[in-house]
């Protein structure tokens, strides 16, 4: 029988939960790519250097990251990057064929040692303040490409023309990275 004279052991003190700390998207991009071996090429005309450099921001980026093109210009879409004439004098250069076939042709044009990149990511819409060819500002499309298939995916942004281009390069960080897991679940 225990004494009643005996002190009471105190109760465990719970832990103190430990603060969420913000996951880098971009580092844990650049990770899974490591690990998947997988190289990337970028293609972007409004955000204009942007995601590139969101991508070499950081260590070890040069591992994966094979280069970018930034084809503001429309007639660039087409020479450079082989963005069809049709789709660009019949939609212009915001359009989700436009950004499938940007992501393409960074695939295939930022080829490195005759190898094409795994994945192209493409940028391209209006960031404003006005609108553009008859669409509002913050229309947008990210483009993406791997193996046989390409997709675009349309965002409808808002905000001034910073937080446009902004948030575009974090929902393409973003995009890339479910390209990614979906490919690993399948």
């Amino acid at each position: 029988m225990p004494d009643p004279a005996a002190p009471v052991p105190a109760a465990p003190v719970p832990a103190a939960p430990v603060p969420a700390v913000p996951i880098d998207a971009t580092a844990a991009l650049i990770h899974e790519l490591t690990v998947g071996n997988l190289t990337i090429a970028v293609a972007e005309s409004l955000t204009g250097g942007l995601l590139a450099a969101e991508l070499i921001r950081i260590p070890g980026a040069s591992k994966v990251v094979n280069g970018a093109l930034v084809s503001y210009n429309t007639e660039l879409k087409r020479t450079l990057l082989g963005v069809d004439s049709s789709i660009l004098n019949v939609h212009g250069p915001v359009h989700p064929d436009v950004a499938k076939q940007m992501a393409i042709g960074a695939r295939t044009h930022l080829a490195v040692g005759g190898r094409r990149a795994e994945i192209g990511v493409s940028t391209t819409g209006v960031a404003g303040p006005l609108p553009q060819d008859g669409l509002e500002a913050g229309t947008v499309f990210i483009g993406l490409a791997k193996g046989t298939g390409s997709w675009a995916i349309p965002l409808h942004l808002t905000g001034d023309r910073d937080a446009v281009r902004t948030e575009t390069v974090r929902r393409a960080v973003d995009a890339v990275r479910d390209l990614i897991a979906r490919d690993d679940s399948e």
